[in-house]
């Protein structure tokens, strides 16, 4: 699907990812030939810079070098670079690792007037044998316009990928810029050092976003919103430029779920325990999934002070864990967040013990975990029905893991969605594919090393 809209491409290709996989040649020749093809065609790529110049032969920056090579005036790449570390940690803390103090995040996919969102990165296991969510708008202007205009004002204040051998006199004028081996890393801006981003970033994000939204007001004046429509709204959560409108969009949704459910009368609840699939059908249902699952604490509160949403979780299991098996400490991954899973589902029962003294019934929280043989999982979002028996009427989808990283460190773009009927049909049965393979959660009968633990919490929310 991606190449075929490469091969249709006119004026622009966007993308945004972490990083580019190493083995996407196919990706980078398909690329070639469509920009050979078209002479007024530019490709914009907005990668995250540590992970895109790990140490080896064939990183993202070395892979993408043919591309600037061929085409200078026509591929721009920018790789961002998380203004979290900084001072001697910058200097001592090592490739791979210096990614735990952020990383750009968002993925993006756009082919002049069509974009794919997406929680996957640019690699071909996320294509082969990795769940995720992808979502493809077609013919949308407005929201081609969105995407591309947010990537380019990353982009500003983003390191640029250039050839070693055409890097110009800026690398010598700019003490913050590099050569390394083939490559050229360079910092645009003179005036503003690389660590001192924030208050730009801020500023950037909050006055893109404003400027946004008082365009699509303008549009929408003197016109009735058609009872058909798609309501898509973007969601910026960057919590190291004090960006949190997914924060917002949090507490504003569970906020109305909760005065929706004391204006309204509800049936009584089952008293036997049994989860959510002994809650009212009447009660609200919210489907919530992560890949990395390491709920954001704010968020936590809100679920467990909300008994009158029933909500469903699904988490990897360890083996569909993409750091399953891995060399080092990345090996404990899986395991650190079967420790944070127990941790969350004991303060779940520790809110159970009070909803049945306060006379509200069993716990509405449900934990699983999704597992398919040689199969990971990466999926990420929320779909919001008004009971278990009915359609989602809301979906949160992007490149969130509603954790703590994606809350404070990482940069994330994600979208709400209100949908209508038949988009409300694809996504229940998106939901229900995911749950197809999602089984109960054991995470009580596995055993944590306290080294393991100590990890978790040594590293806080960098998990």
């Amino acid at each position: 699907m991606l190449l075929d809209m490469i091969k249709s491409a006119e004026k622009r290709i966007f993308f945004s990812s972490l990083y580019i996989g190493s083995g996407e040649t196919e990706l980078i020749s398909t690329l070639m030939a469509r920009l050979a093809e078209k002479p007024s065609l530019n490709l914009y790529l907005q990668l995250d810079l540590n992970r895109s110049t790990r140490p080896g032969p064939s990183n993202t920056a070395t892979i993408l070098l043919p591309l600037l090579r061929a085409f200078p005036d026509r591929v721009h790449v920018s790789l961002f670079r998380s203004p979290n570390l900084r001072g001697l940690m910058a200097k001592i803390v090592p490739p791979r690792f210096n990614e735990g103090w952020g990383t750009w995040h968002a993925k993006i996919y756009g082919v002049d007037n069509e974009v794919i969102i997406s929680g996957a990165n640019l690699n071909k296991e996320y294509f082969t044998n990795r769940k995720d969510r992808y979502l493809r708008f077609t013919g949308q202007a407005s929201l081609s316009d969105y995407c591309f205009d947010f990537l380019r004002k990353i982009s500003t204040f983003s390191f640029q990928l250039l050839p070693a051998d055409a890097h110009t006199d800026t690398t010598q004028m700019n003490p913050h810029s590099y050569v390394h081996g083939e490559y050229a890393v360079v910092w645009p801006d003179s005036e503003t050092h690389p660590h001192g981003i924030t208050e730009k970033a801020h500023k950037a994000l909050t006055e893109f976003q404003e400027s946004h939204r008082t365009s699509e007001d303008e549009k929408k004046e003197g016109s009735c919103r058609d009872s058909s429509n798609v309501l898509l709204f973007p969601i910026i959560q960057a919590g190291q430029f004090r960006v949190r409108e997914e924060e917002k969009f949090f507490q504003f949704l569970f906020g109305h779920l909760k005065k929706s459910a004391m204006r309204a009368v509800l049936p009584p609840v089952g008293s036997i325990p049994g989860g959510v699939s002994s809650i009212s059908q009447e009660r609200p249902m919210m489907d919530l999934t992560s890949g990395y699952f390491s709920l954001y604490k704010p968020y936590q509160d809100l679920i467990l002070g909300t008994p009158q949403v029933a909500v469903r979780i699904v988490a990897a299991s360890p083996k569909a864990n993409g750091f399953f098996g891995s060399k080092g400490i990345s090996g404990r991954i899986p395991e650190g967040y079967t420790f944070l899973e127990q941790k969350f589902m004991k303060a779940v029962a520790r809110a159970a013990m009070t909803f049945a003294w306060l006379g509200l019934g069993p716990s509405n929280v449900e934990l699983n975990e999704w597992e398919k043989d040689k199969w990971t999982y990466h999926a990420k979002g929320l779909w919001l029905s008004p009971s278990a028996s009915s359609l989602p009427v809301l979906s949160l989808f992007g490149s969130t893991n509603l954790n703590s990283r994606s809350a404070d460190i990482d940069t994330e773009l994600s979208w709400g969605r209100d949908p209508v009927v038949d988009l409300r049909g694809h996504l229940a049965r998106e939901i229900a594919d995911i749950r197809v393979d999602a089984k109960e959660w054991k995470g009580e009968q596995r055993k944590v090393r306290w080294l393991t633990k100590v990890i978790v919490y040594w590293v806080g929310n960098k998990l």
